[in-house]
């Protein structure tokens, strides 16, 4: 079949700015005090600006931390050599709390007017989520199957460890002796009972179709009860979310050593919000779903150490003196047998954890 063009009358009005706002690579134009001068429909949605607004203003502007990148544009600007920057992290000033990971590719392009800078701006911010997240899965496998062995090694000889307590309590002729091995028995059944904690259920999940608000507002509840007076525990639900097959006794206990890790870390004083909101189109590892609930507990606590943020669902980190780093490790892999996944971010004063639980599937 004979190839088809375009014909020259309709090459006459095409207009390149329509093909440039077509790319899903976002191109802005920059002039020499870095103000923008063209920018196409992707990266105006990408750093949440207008091109009308824009024009006149350093560029900047539109970052909440302009800093790093200002300094790489000045660079090409100055050195008239291009620059390749990867996964260089950005917020736009519109939308703060919204971490774009960008390829970055900086041209100086020499003219009457003066040089100006081409930048090239492909989004890896999904790319990089999962990434993370098949790291995050496979080093749970790991740990998983590390903790369960551990956990077996341990059991026997605390068996062993209540069993002569018990022998011994029946030949100690005084009661104020038996004490002591009551003493032993008890902390032996609460070495056991963390030990099946750092195993995990073995149970496979019992699901049924729910709403996940039933889950969040049993949540609700029993925080309310455990929060000191300093502590406001807020909702923010979106009402469209559809039901799922879930396990609700594992989501509940999911949620709730979230959120209790949420309440420990503003140590009696804070706010802590329960919100819901409906995401499309979301990987979860290696399988796409087309809607999944995100449910958030967010506080305003100082944040994640930086240094556990790379491991803090494995099991026994902890950041708490007091703290038996079971909690999310056991929360992540509740939420993992149903088919989700937990996921979070943190700063000083805003701290989100979201369990990504798949909506409107085989219901």
């Amino acid at each position: 079949m004979a190839a088809e063009y375009a014909s020259p009358s309709a090459l006459a009005h095409f207009d390149p700015a329509d093909l440039l706002d077509a790319l899903s690579t976002g191109i802005i134009m920059l002039d020499a005090q870095l103000c923008p001068v063209y920018a196409n429909v992707a990266a105006q949605d990408l750093l949440a600006f207008s091109l009308k607004a824009a024009r006149g203003r350093p560029f900047g502007e539109f970052l909440h931390d302009p800093n790093g990148l200002n300094q790489i544009l000045r660079r090409a600007l100055e050195s008239g050599e291009g620059i390749a920057d990867r996964e260089l992290a950005v917020r736009p000033a519109a939308a703060p709390r919204e971490l774009r990971t960008l390829d970055v590719t900086i041209t100086p392009l020499a003219g009457l007017t003066g040089t100006h800078l081409l930048l090239e701006l492909a989004d890896t911010t999904q790319r990089q989520r999962i990434s993370r997240e098949n790291d995050l899965m496979a080093r749970l496998d790991g740990s998983r199957l590390m903790v369960r062995q551990l956990a077996h090694e341990i059991k026997n000889p605390l068996g062993g460890l209540r069993g002569a307590a018990q022998l011994l309590e029946r030949e100690l002729p005084a009661a104020e002796l038996k004490e002591y091995t009551r003493v032993i028995i008890g902390e032996a059944d609460r070495l056991a009972a963390l030990v099946d904690s750092m195993s995990g259920p073995a149970q496979a999940p019992s699901k049924s179709v729910l709403n996940v608000h039933e889950i969040c507002e049993h949540v609700y509840h029993l925080l309310r009860a455990e929060a000191p007076g300093g502590v406001s525990i807020e909702r923010d639900y979106d009402p469209s979310l559809p039901d799922a097959r879930l396990d609700r006794h594992q989501l509940i206990q999911a949620l709730l050593n979230v959120a209790r890790n949420a309440l420990q870390a503003l140590a009696g004083k804070g706010r802590i919000v329960l919100r819901t909101r409906a995401r499309s189109h979301v990987s979860i590892g290696s399988v796409a779903h087309r809607l999944v609930a995100g449910v958030e507990v967010e506080d305003n606590g100082p944040g994640v150490p930086q240094d556990l943020r790379s491991c803090i669902f494995y099991p026994l980190v902890t950041g708490r003196a007091q703290g038996t780093g079971l909690g999310l490790a056991v929360a992540q892999e509740l939420v993992t047998r149903n088919g989700g996944l937990i996921q979070f971010e943190s700063e000083a004063g805003r701290t989100v954890f979201t369990l990504l639980l798949p909506l409107g599937e085989n219901t």
